[in-house]
């Protein structure tokens, strides 16, 4: 049996999950969520709780076992408190700021870097280089996140990039320079 899968989802007052036709859907303060899910587990909603069993025994029902418990839980997480990552900017003259539906980033090259904000996500600046992504989907909010680290990673000899706020990055130590 799956650890994960066979822990019981609370649902916390004011979110609404229900289950048709293989879709579960998940209604809070914060928005709506579905999820698709396969023949493999059965998932029950109790008057507080979710529940997923799987059907048969066989690698790929426990494989979804854990998998859809865990889906649900954040659809659940999302629609009640949100998910958020913070990343920061380090660097002279390295700055980020939001434009409408746009986050334009000037990262050290000659050009700015324009990326466009999904339609379901939030994102929020400061002058000291911080990015706030907010959003009910984990998945969209954490793909966003990466996108943006991705476009100028945090080197290890100054320090300089886009890093995730609890990332910690080890130093190297340059050339000494000496004759």
């Amino acid at each position: 049996m799956s650890r994960i899968g066979k822990l019981p989802v609370s649902i916390p007052a004011g979110v609404k999950v229900s289950v048709a036709n293989n879709t579960v859907t998940v209604e809070g303060p914060k928005g709506k969520l579905t999820q698709d899910f396969n023949d493999l587990v059965k998932i029950e909603v109790s008057d507080n709780s979710v529940v997923v069993n799987r059907v048969n025994d066989t690698k790929p029902a426990r494989a979804s076992h854990g998998l859809y418990r865990n889906l649900i839980h954040n659809m659940i997480v999302g629609v009640s408190t949100g998910f958020s990552k913070n990343l920061v900017i380090t660097g002279v003259g390295y700055r980020a700021e939001v434009q409408g539906n746009k986050l334009v980033m000037n990262l050290g090259y000659s050009s700015e870097f324009i990326a466009t904000i999904p339609a379901n996500l939030t994102v929020t600046t400061d002058g000291q280089g911080k990015i706030l992504i907010s959003g009910i989907n984990k998945q969209d909010v954490g793909e966003f996140a990466a996108d943006i680290r991705k476009l100028r990673g945090p080197e290890p000899y100054k320090g300089k990039g886009i890093r995730y706020e609890t990332e910690v990055i080890r130093r190297k130590i340059g050339k000494s320079g000496v004759k």
